[in-house]
């Protein structure tokens, strides 16, 4: 049976799933309440997987398309706009919604990618996965036992999604234009973080991973258009070669 998607709807996206039984029962999940985009990422025990067919209860067969990418990076770069899934606090500087707020971020967001992720069973998403999102997503689940199996999750998202009539928009999206997609802002970040390096910047070598989640944390809050995208990627273009000129000149 061919599914046919009449709507924008948000990409499932399992970061580094272990078990094929949870990649299929969220599958199933996902079929129960029409969604079909499912994106696997570094899954422990490989792809295909006949225990994640048996699972899904023929939910892949219903139209759930699943396409497995060996970085995070990879699986979101089409995406403009991604949520993370997780119950425990951060410390870092990104909005947090709860489910209807979650739902309406995304809703408000027609016609561009849009995806929410979900981390591994054993420990969740880690920090670095978490700061390439633009927000949190957070469950109303009792905090002193707020573990939830992987397709439970995948299931109150799924759910919301359908039930999303109840979805509060936040106002700080209103009137936002092209925004840029993940692949272009992991360019920028790649590109700045490399005159960055190379100005001496990431100093102590150990503080290298905090300083760079800090960065693109920050940068990742500012809802970059394309345009300003290109125009930041100027910038630091123009600041590496007037670097360089500088440099020339104090040698002459």
């Amino acid at each position: 049976m061919t599914h046919i998607q009449t709507t924008s709807e948000p990409a499932i996206i399992l970061v580094s799933p272990q078990m094929g039984e949870n990649i299929g029962a969220a599958a199933r999940v996902m079929a129960n309440f029409g969604l079909t985009d499912l994106r696997i990422i570094n899954p422990r025990d490989g792809w295909p997987n006949s225990k994640a067919d048996t699972m899904s209860a023929g939910a892949f067969d219903w139209g759930v398309y699943a396409r497995v990418y060996d970085t995070l990076e990879e699986g979101i770069a089409d995406l403009t706009y991604v949520l993370a899934t997780t119950a425990r606090p951060r410390g870092m500087e990104k909005p947090v919604f709860n489910v209807d707020q979650g739902i309406g971020a995304l809703v408000s967001r027609p016609n561009v990618g849009i995806g929410v992720m979900f981390g591994a069973e054993k420990m969740g998403l880690l920090n670095e996965e978490v700061t390439l999102a633009d927000a949190i997503l957070t469950y109303p689940v009792d905090r002193s036992f707020s573990s939830l199996n992987l397709a439970q999750a995948v299931g109150v998202f799924a759910h919301a999604w359908a039930a999303r009539d109840n979805a509060v928009t936040p106002e700080e999206f209103a009137g936002v234009g092209d925004v840029a997609r993940r692949d272009e802002l992991m360019r920028m970040f790649e590109h700045f973080e490399e005159e960055l390096d190379r100005a001496g910047f990431f100093f102590p070598e150990e503080k290298r991973p905090v300083m760079t989640q800090n960065i693109r944390s920050a940068l990742i809050r500012a809802q970059w258009t394309r345009q300003e995208v290109q125009t930041f990627r100027g910038a630091i273009k123009a600041l590496a070669v007037g670097r360089g000129k500088a440099r020339v000149q104090r040698e002459d």
